[in-house]
């Protein structure tokens, strides 16, 4: 009874049973042999397919029957309940592909808000990308290389997320507060920022393999005669697939190549062309970087290649739980002593927020981000990072004012020496 509930439940589990009753008869070590046999002709990755819905999802958000309320959580559009990771029990691979799927869904809203909310433009690279090559892109804020002021440039982490979030997992399950870049994209807005949204995830064209670069490689050459090789491939492969064909349903998935972006074939080097056609080409006499986990990385890749340029342009840098290590990077002293005055991490830690930590290597100052979700860091420490910031621009204009009064006094002081000699 047991084992025909389970034959029911689990085909997998089934098949199992059936190779132990096969063997049930034999002497231990016959046993032991021909279980090894039978298991090493099942593949059970294949038989765990077995009655998997098909790969075919929505298109929309719509047809998910999911959509955003007032306070940017995703939720259902007839239960009000949120995103439902195991809408299929025992069918993991399935509800893995189905959140895929919505969340392919969700970068094109997050790109819509970006377009219409915020009010950016989408931008192509490389700059002189041609028609029928592999492009990426990132988004400008209205007059984001002419504000002759501030500008702030944001950089996500590795990983599925494009331009404009944070963390998928925090859009679909939390809020879009938490997940997108959207918050400081208006905050900086309002606080007369212009505004860079970098793509660093966007790397290469995904296309299917031609059946060409699917063959098998040619093999060694074998001492066996081909026709008895032949023979035997034939009878293994014929015993294999009289042992579970009914068993299986596969759906095979396509193979594809990737064909990288030039240039912005990685996350550093997506990082290092943009500072080299927007960021450095930029009129904002103070610029500001916002670098979350690997984004951190992708910044210190950056200041070990444009070192003085990052020195004399970047005001401050505000990390999120930073990837980013000065000794595996091998970023040069002045580089550390740079970060070290001009640089904060904020990381996951239960200490409350801004709460400074110790650092075991020499680094830039280490503050807990009120959070022990590494994912959640950047959204945590939101005020703290434009607190200091303005901190930061308070401490350069009271600098220039300075030194503008000095050369006041020094001129009036030149101007009165000289009518004292007339």
């Amino acid at each position: 009874m047991l084992s025909s509930q389970l034959c029911a439940a689990k085909p997998a589990v089934c098949i199992l049973l059936i190779v132990m009753a096969q063997v049930a008869g034999q002497e231990d070590g016959e046993k032991t042999t021909a279980l090894k046999d039978l298991l090493s002709r099942i593949d059970l990755d294949e038989l765990m397919k077995k009655d998997e819905p098909p790969f075919t999802f929505p298109k929309t958000l719509e047809e998910f029957e999911y959509a955003f309320n007032e306070h940017g959580q995703l939720r259902h559009t007839k239960t009000g309940e949120p995103f439902i990771f195991n809408a299929r029990e025992d069918l993991h691979r399935w509800n893995q592909k189905r959140y895929e799927a919505l969340g392919e869904i969700v970068t094109q809203y997050v790109y819509e808000l970006l377009e219409k909310k915020c009010n950016m433009t989408k931008t192509i690279l490389p700059v002189d990308a041609t028609l029928d090559e592999p492009s990426s892109f990132i988004y400008l804020s209205p007059k984001a290389l002419s504000n002759p002021a501030k500008l702030l440039v944001l950089i996500q982490g590795s990983g599925v997320v494009r331009a404009g979030q944070w963390a998928r997992r925090l859009i679909i399950n939390q809020d879009l507060d938490s997940g997108t870049q959207i918050p400081f994209i208006t905050r900086a807005m309002e606080e007369g920022y212009s505004v860079i949204v970098l793509n660093p995830n966007e790397n290469y064209l995904e296309v299917e393999k031609s059946p060409e670069s699917t063959l098998p490689s040619p093999t060694e050459p074998s001492d066996e005669p081909v026709e008895k090789k032949e023979r035997k491939d034939d009878k293994e492969g014929k015993k294999r697939r009289e042992f579970y064909e009914k068993y299986r349903n596969p759906q095979k998935e396509t193979e594809t190549e990737r064909i990288p972006i030039r240039e912005n074939g990685s996350s550093e080097e997506h990082v290092l062309y943009v500072w080299d056609h927007f960021v450095a080409k930029a009129a904002a006499k103070h610029v500001f970087i916002v670098a979350h986990s690997y984004g951190g990385l992708s910044f210190v890749e950056l200041m070990n290649h444009r070192e003085a340029e990052v020195r004399n342009k970047v005001c401050a840098v505000a990390l999120t739980d930073s990837a980013h290590s000065m000794w595996l990077q091998e970023t040069s002293k002045s580089t550390q002593d740079w970060m070290q005055q001009h640089c904060c991490n904020w990381v996951s830690s239960p200490e409350p927020l801004d709460t400074p930590l110790d650092s075991m290597l020499p680094d830039c100052p280490r503050v807990s981000a009120g959070t022990e979700r590494h994912e959640l860091t950047s959204w945590m420490s939101f005020d703290s990072i434009f607190r200091f910031f303005g901190e930061v621009v308070e401490a350069k204009e009271d600098e220039e004012a300075e030194e503008t009064s000095n050369t006041v006094t020094t001129r009036s002081s030149s101007l009165k020496s000289k009518h004292q000699d007339l």
